[in-house]
């Protein structure tokens, strides 16, 4: 009865999810001095959160997808070299060229897979072996990718932790996948399928704490009269559309049959922001988590009207 309840609570979380981002930026933008204080506890409360996804990764399932590269191959060079690229250019170009927003921006398309992506590839009907792969992969190679492509493109004009920034992706990220990866095949999905009810929905709280928390710090930063701030939030927008037409291009270049594509455009779309933002939060300037906290706002919302626009794939 209360696995069942929980499953209940957990699917009213799942439909809610596009309000539950956006309430998270509000409680701490109005209620800063309370979510200040759980700054220490972002990368504990983040860990679950990606331990409630890992559970539900399986190593048997990735052979038969790894044996076929050339989508991963693919999915890597537009997601972590065209759209990063991209983003330092468009943010250059129409935001005055600010070095904060422009690595803030760099940030937000270099972070790793958003594991929601897996429900999306789910809903339009994809390919989802390629897709726990390209989460799994993309999320081992975080600690690499992300302070890589950051150095790569500012170069000396951002001074960087690199290693805090990699050792924060391992106890964050890695770590935490790897374990949830290990309890499911060792158990023979028996683990999952016994806690996963009830940690499925503390996820989605600690993801809106999470937030609350990233956002807290900056919230004074942030003036809503500034016609800056509005600028970035539509680029946030324009560029989140983006990658999902880059991932879809990538797909059509490769002639990747339908559900492939479909794991692609999701997958290349959608951004693990609130890893974004605790990194941006950490080790850069405030000013630099303002474009992953305003595109947390959108990224829900956006990747349901791509769907909608760019694939066949929609449930009936």
């Amino acid at each position: 009865m209360a696995a069942k309840t929980a499953d209940a609570v957990n699917r009213q979380l799942e439909r809610l999810m596009p309000a539950l981002t956006p309430l998270g930026i509000v409680l701490g933008f109005f209620l800063s001095g309370i979510f200040i204080h759980l700054r220490p506890f972002v990368p504990w409360l983040f860990g679950l959160m990606t331990l409630a996804g890992a559970l539900k990764l399986k190593v048997t399932e990735f052979g038969n997808t790894i044996r076929s590269p050339v989508p991963i191959l693919a999915f890597f060079v537009s997601t972590h070299v065209l759209m990063p690229y991209c983003a330092m250019l468009a943010a250059s170009r129409f935001l005055g060229g600010n070095t904060d927003t422009v690595t803030g921006f760099i940030l937000l398309f270099a972070g790793p897979i958003g594991v929601s992506s897996f429900i999306w590839v789910s809903i339009f009907r994809g390919d989802k072996a390629l897709c726990l792969t390209l989460i799994l992969l993309d999320t081992l190679l975080a600690p690499l990718l992300v302070p890589g492509t950051v150095s790569l493109l500012m170069g000396a004009k951002v001074a960087m932790d690199m290693s805090g920034i990699a050792v924060s992706l391992v106890l964050m990220v890695v770590i935490p996948t790897i374990i949830g990866v290990t309890l499911n095949e060792i158990s023979r999905e028996k683990i999952p399928a016994l806690v996963c009810p009830y940690l499925n929905p503390v996820s989605k709280i600690c993801l809106m704490l999470v937030i609350a928390a990233n956002t807290s710090p900056v919230a004074q930063t942030i003036q809503l009269d500034n016609p800056e701030v509005w600028k970035i939030a539509g680029m946030c927008i324009v560029l989140s559309a983006g990658g999902f037409i880059v991932s879809k291009f990538s797909a059509i270049t490769i002639r990747c049959n339908p559900e492939k594509s479909v794991a692609m455009f999701f997958c290349g779309g959608l951004r693990n922001i609130s890893a974004v933002t605790t990194i941006a939060v950490t080790f850069f300037p405030e000013s630099a988590a303002l474009p992953a906290l305003l595109g947390i706002i959108f990224q829900q919302t956006i990747s349901a009207v791509m769907g909608k626009l760019l694939t066949n794939e929609a449930k009936a």
